[in-house]
């Protein structure tokens, strides 16, 4: 997830950072991955989110800028980040972020991965998407100039929450991809039971289109207005 919470990564053998704790109480914008015994896994929830009452939970604040280096469909993920800390965290920082399918999922090379057919394209209730996830700290002069190499990018204000039963945080989106707001728990175990906040009025877990990369390439002011309103009716 990046500006996570846990500091179960791949770090390329660093000592942890304190900033991937949230659950330590140290403010961590970048959030962390459930790891395996061998594995950098990340397991997570996403929910779509109605209202402020989210606001009340905020610990910390950065905003968050985002690109994607790889091209979507092949199920490969390179992201490079930045970091600007808004409330309770340190100075910039920036990550390079590559996340893949876990073996048993991985496809053979340039074979398609076909969409859910159906419009909602949820994972089953209650079923967490689990990917491998690797994150390295990088120099923000790096990320800089990374960025620059992609049309592809996203902007967010990224809260950390203080909700219990997992790792998690909400990302108030910016620019074209306003007014989706969107929480996300990172979990332990695929199966983990979730207390779901109120405020959380739909399951995302699992829908391609709503992925960062996706509203990179295909940000919401781009969707046709029938499919804006069926998202965002009722918020």
């Amino acid at each position: 997830m990046g500006l996570k919470r846990s500091t179960a990564r791949a770090t390329g053998g660093a000592a942890p950072d304190p900033l991937l704790s949230g659950s330590s109480g140290a403010p961590g914008p970048e959030s962390g991955s459930s790891r395996g015994a061998a594995l950098a896994l990340e397991i997570e929830r996403r929910f779509l989110v109605s209202g402020d009452q989210w606001q009340q939970h905020s610990l910390w604040q950065a905003r968050l800028r985002q690109g994607y280096l790889s091209r979507p469909g092949d199920g490969l993920t390179v992201r490079v980040r930045t970091s600007e800390p808004l409330q309770g965290g340190s100075a910039e920082q920036a990550w390079l972020t590559l996340k893949a399918p876990p073996p048993a999922q991985r496809r053979s090379p340039g074979a398609e991965i076909p969409l859910p057919a159906d419009a909602a394209r949820e994972a089953p209730a209650g079923l967490a998407l689990s990917r491998l996830e690797f994150e390295y700290r990088i120099p923000i002069e790096d990320a800089e100039a990374m960025l620059a190499l992609t049309a592809q990018q996203v902007t967010k204000c990224r809260h950390g929450l203080d909700l219990a039963g997992g790792d998690w945080v909400l990302d108030v989106f910016e620019g074209a991809n306003a007014p989706l707001v969107v929480a996300e728990v990172e979990l332990e175990h695929p199966d983990q039971p979730v207390a779901v906040p109120p405020w959380c009025v739909r399951e995302l877990t699992g829908r391609l289109e709503l992925s960062n990369a996706a509203l990179a390439a295909t940000p919401l002011a781009a969707w046709s207005e029938s499919e804006r309103q069926g998202l965002l009716e009722g918020l």
